[in-house]
């Protein structure tokens, strides 16, 4: 029996995977049939053409690093990056790459895993994300707060935590159910998001307890404001929830440097100050002496 082995490309156009032969300058020399179905383009619009004008712009630098390692004799595997599609879509892309000196050329086999790396998105939100109130978890906030306060060592401009607990929550629980509970924490978090200014953080850290990071706030005295005006802004949670008519909470402020130069320790003043102001709100309760 005869047979002979059918050219290259027709082998090539079979494969599901994008393939790119790309010249040392990054011009796209050739692609195949998958290149258009994964990112819209025929191989007529697109060869002759720079490889990273379809590069996202986010993933430019990381990819011409890449690319650099590659041609230095490094095969890069599984490396990962977006792509802007003919109709504006993005598609996340795996490659493999590897530079092939005697050809004076570099091929890369792209596998496309937008869905995967969704998914991976979606476990990597609910690994950081309060799953009821949707807020950054306790994990979330210490991985910020050590940034921020490297930040705030760094720029000298301060960095301020307001730790926020909730007066009477466990009554209202107790009174009204879990479901009013879990829906009242929502509204909570929905209003603290409102009232916090741009670029700053709300977490929730477990039950009616919640923190706020204020970057660039070393000032005591507008850090007092901010959480004030919290409190007011607290008040629009009255009324969206039968049986709740006031919404208050007990909110301690620490500053950097001025109440602690590590996360531990700043946490520790603005929760003991939390406390104080609950302790002062329940002595101002109590009746006074009978004369």
């Amino acid at each position: 029996m005869h047979f002979k082995l059918p050219p290259s490309g027709e082998i090539l156009d079979l494969l599901p995977d994008a393939v790119c032969v790309v010249a040392p300058d990054g011009r796209l020399l050739m692609v195949n049939a998958a290149f258009e179905s994964i990112f819209g383009y025929r191989p007529d619009e697109v060869v002759g053409r720079q490889l990273l004008e379809l590069v996202h712009p986010d993933d430019r630098a990381a990819t011409e690093q890449a690319a650099r390692e590659v041609m230095e004799g490094r095969a890069r595997q599984n490396f990962r990056n977006r792509y802007l599609c003919r109709d504006g879509s993005v598609v996340d892309i795996q490659w493999s790459a590897k530079w092939l000196p005697e050809y004076g050329i570099r091929i890369g086999v792209g596998h496309e895993v937008t869905a995967l790396r969704n998914f991976e998105r979606q476990l990597e939100h609910l690994a950081s994300h309060d799953p009821l109130t949707g807020l950054p978890n306790r994990h979330h906030l210490q991985r910020e707060l050590d940034k921020a306060l490297l930040r705030a060592a760094e720029d000298s401009e301060g960095l301020a935590l307001l730790y926020i607990d909730l007066d009477g929550f466990k009554d209202t629980n107790d009174r009204l159910g879990h479901q009013a509970g879990d829906q009242l924490l929502c509204e909570v978090a929905l209003q603290l998001r409102q009232g916090l200014r741009q670029g700053d953080l709300i977490a929730r850290i477990g039950g009616d307890e919640f923190i706020a990071v204020l970057p660039g706030c070393g000032d005591s005295a507008l850090a007092l404001e901010i959480a004030q005006l919290l409190r007011a802004q607290l008040s629009g949670c009255a009324g969206h929830i039968d049986g709740i008519t006031r919404v208050d909470a007990s909110i301690g402020v620490a500053c950097f440097p001025a109440d602690g130069t590590t996360v531990d320790a700043l946490l520790r003043h603005a929760d003991s100050a939390m406390y104080a102001t609950k302790a002062g709100k329940r002595c101002r309760s109590l009746p006074g002496p009978t004369p």
